[in-house]
């Protein structure tokens, strides 16, 4: 049972969650605290100040640095230490071909998805050195590794992502702090859901297992990562997509 029960992340860590209001983030805060973690939330004010319970929850622009510092430091002061930074902050709004694609919103798309990633990263640094487990979990996109026609800033972006999780797991790896990123493809968050369904079949024709990743098969990977199962994981990316990268032609009948 000791074995099985390092497969999830340690009692009473100390971990926050960004894009902590959206469908991915709301139910890893609630996952996290059904296994006695402390957590704290991050999330753009506007959709902090519609959630429920304030003491859960930070409202911040993360895209912006300042912003992201003092979140992150207050965060860090509710909690009383840090031992988990998971990034599923996100913006997947924007949709334009690339030859028009407006400079202001390609712009716009990396700050919200990339430079977030960073800025708490570098913010949660000197807590996390302090910690005895420490690890960060990025949440990328299949996009960053197949491409995503009409979302070229958000590709880029998510596959800024991975260039990062590899140079900071190198360059922190002497200080105990892990960095690995989760990798999903079309996940059946509420705004997906309400998709017309043909554009999910659409979307689903090339993947194996003609479905949608649910949001606990991308939560249980998040929370793998984090626990003491996966303490010789660092700088890797795991796709949870349905086999949406398996080529399914051949040759037979």
């Amino acid at each position: 049972m000791g074995t099985l029960s390092s497969l999830i992340p340690l009692r009473g860590c100390n971990v926050i969650v960004t894009g902590a209001v959206g469908g991915v983030g709301s139910v890893l805060m609630s996952a996290l605290e059904e296994l006695d973690c402390r957590v704290v939330g991050i999330d753009l004010p506007a959709a902090v100040a519609s959630g429920a319970d304030p003491d859960r929850l930070i409202g911040a622009d993360l895209a912006d640095a300042d912003s992201a510092y003092a979140a992150v430091h207050a965060a860090v002061g509710r909690l009383g230490g840090l031992d988990c930074l998971v990034g599923a902050a996100a913006s997947v709004a924007t949709l334009h071909r690339a030859d028009r694609f407006p400079a202001q919103a390609f712009r716009d798309g990396v700050a919200a998805n990339l430079h977030s990633q960073f800025w708490t990263a570098q913010a949660a640094y000197p807590a996390l050195v302090a910690s005895k487990a420490a690890s960060i979990v990025m949440v990328s996109s299949i996009g960053a590794l197949d491409g995503l026609p009409g979302q070229a800033s958000y590709v880029a972006s998510k596959a800024g992502i991975l260039g990062l999780v590899r140079t900071l797991a190198a360059e922190w790896a002497s200080r105990r702090i892990r960095v690995n990123a989760v990798v999903p493809g079309l996940v059946a968050t509420p705004k997906v859901m309400a998709m017309p369904r043909d554009i999910q079949d659409r979307v689903l024709a090339n993947v194996a297992q003609k479905r949608l990743v649910s949001v606990g098969e991308v939560v249980g990977s998040i929370a793998f990562l984090m626990s003491p199962a996966a303490g010789a994981i660092t700088g890797q990316s795991l796709r949870v997509d349905g086999g949406a990268a398996i080529n399914t032609v051949g040759l037979h009948r």
